[in-house]
């Protein structure tokens, strides 16, 4: 994967093409399977989208979620 500021506004892209890997992670959520993927973005492998698929992966994996707190302290109230 490639991230560079200064290609295609930063977002990931596979192997330096101009192919987000938020388009590969769109068409794989669509339904479509690596080799249908291929089919249509010629310039990738299959590999191409297995790794962006693990790209993507490991990006949310490691993404910090802020813990929200009860509004107007409703947990103390279904407590007492």
């Amino acid at each position: 994967m490639t991230v560079d500021a200064a290609w295609m506004g930063g977002a990931p892209c596979v192997r330096g093409l101009r192919i987000p890997v938020a388009t590969v992670m769109a068409m794989a959520a669509d339904g479509m399977s690596a080799d249908e993927i291929v089919s249509e973005l010629p310039d990738l492998v299959v590999d191409d989208v297995r790794t962006a698929l693990r790209f993507a992966a490991e990006t949310v994996r490691e993404r910090e979620l802020p813990l929200r707190h009860p509004a107007g302290g409703c947990a103390r109230r279904l407590m007492a």
